[in-house]
């Protein structure tokens, strides 16, 4: 074999295209040699995982296995360059059940299945990918899976999530402190600005603007599934977390002007159907709904952020104009709750800093797929690591027509 013939260092593409010959492999000669330019070197570190993704993508699992017997044969036939090129026998060039003992090279179990990473088995992988806002580099790998059926378990979840928070916003309602009692608490910025009476419906009102961005950048994003059940997933959770802390600490009303008193309802379904009316207006005063008792955090002020940082995260960098807009209206929105005295400073600061915090945390977990790494992460963090098991890497910002492009773009652009 040409192998035995001088070192495979010298191999050019032409002795590739020899070597693949001599093995049965010449449907591949054109792929490999002339298109990928291919030499010994090359060949003796390919893996199977170059084999099986971009730019490769051999689609025959037959001759996929066929190859990789043929390279390793090849690879064992020259152990010194490997050794002299850096790659010991733990490396395991080319040989894809090796990396699965490598924390690097293999993902964790999703839905039952094993998944290969990034890494999986590559040789001499640095792992050294750049993303900044959603972009990546083209030659890397990314396994994107809309998963519909885990996007609809999601927003199963924040709908019964907000369920759940319309009945807890009920029972506080009931033990609101009585105003005579326990009178508004000393605030610095409640007690320097005063009260604007038509600034919370102005809050909302920024709510709506940012939530119609929203909708538009999900409906063309070509990864919407994704999106949605990452939003889904974060709503639900920050909303799940303020259910407990404005259960568990009722703090007096911050202003005179507002008339807060206990509630006792007659009966359960007289509370069902108060929880029913929140629900359905979305806790929102612009559609009816006058709540009091659920200070600690602030809720509007969640959504406000959550929106904005999902806009600037899922938009190309270069769209300032959108940005801008975007921090605008989050900022905005929070200065006209403060000013309308509808909750203390302490409760927009706590909900800013909760939805930021968690929206960063579950981007960079996702993004660099460190949970993988850790067993610890996966049980404190299930549900993540359930929906984003099969979501390799960051998402980029593409965009295409949900259904069809209208006919009447297909005229104008063709």
């Amino acid at each position: 074999m040409m192998g035995s013939q001088f070192n495979i260092r010298r191999w050019s593409s032409k002795h590739v295209a020899k070597w693949l010959k001599e093995e049965g492999f010449s449907d591949y000669v054109d792929l490999l040699c002339n298109k990928h330019r291919l030499d010994g070197v090359a060949l003796l570190t390919l893996t199977e995982y170059d084999l099986r993704c971009p730019p490769l993508e051999l689609k025959v699992l037959g001759d996929i296995k066929r190859l990789m017997v043929s390279i390793r044969k090849l690879q064992k036939q020259h152990k010194d360059v490997l050794t002299e090129m850096g790659y010991t026998s733990d490396d395991c060039p080319g040989n894809v059940a090796c990396a699965t003992n490598s924390s690097q090279g293999k993902d964790c179990q999703c839905n039952g299945v094993e998944h290969f990473g990034d890494s999986g088995g590559s040789i001499g992988d640095t792992n050294s990918e750049q993303f900044q806002n959603g972009k990546y580099n083209k030659h890397q790998t990314r396994r994107l899976d809309p998963e519909y059926w885990k996007t609809i378990l999601s927003s199963i979840y924040v709908f019964i999530v907000f369920g759940f928070t319309s009945i807890v916003m009920v029972i506080v309602h009931e033990r609101v402190p009585d105003m005579q009692t326990y009178p508004p608490l000393p605030d610095i910025f409640l007690d320097s600005v005063p009260r604007i009476p038509w600034a919370f419906a102005m809050a909302e009102v920024c709510g709506v603007v940012l939530c119609i961005i929203w909708l538009l950048l999900l409906l063309l994003h070509k990864h919407r599934s994704i999106l949605l059940r990452r939003m889904c997933s974060l709503m639900g959770t920050v909303f799940l977390l303020r259910c407990v802390t404005m259960f568990v600490t009722s703090l007096s009303v911050p202003g005179h002007h507002l008339q807060c008193s206990g509630k006792l309802y007659g009966d359960q379904w007289a509370k069902f159907q108060r929880a029913l009316a929140i629900w359905s207006g979305f806790g929102m005063t612009l559609t009816g709904v006058h709540t009091c008792g659920d200070y600690m955090f602030s809720g509007h002020t969640v959504v406000l952020t959550m929106l904005n940082f999902f806009v600037t995260e899922y938009t190309p960098r270069s769209w300032n104009f959108l940005h801008t807009l975007s921090w605008v209206m989050n900022l905005f929105g929070i200065f006209f709750i403060l000013a309308a005295h509808e909750h203390y400073s302490i409760d927009v600061f706590i909900a800013f800093y909760i939805t930021t915090r968690l929206f960063l945390y579950y981007h960079t977990l996702a993004n660099t797929r460190a949970y993988q790494q850790s067993r610890r992460a996966r049980i404190w963090f299930p549900m993540f690591s359930f929906f984003e098991c099969n979501v390799n890497g960051p998402v980029p910002n593409e965009y295409s027509w949900p259904l069809s492009r209208p006919r009447l773009l297909k005229r104008l652009i063709g």
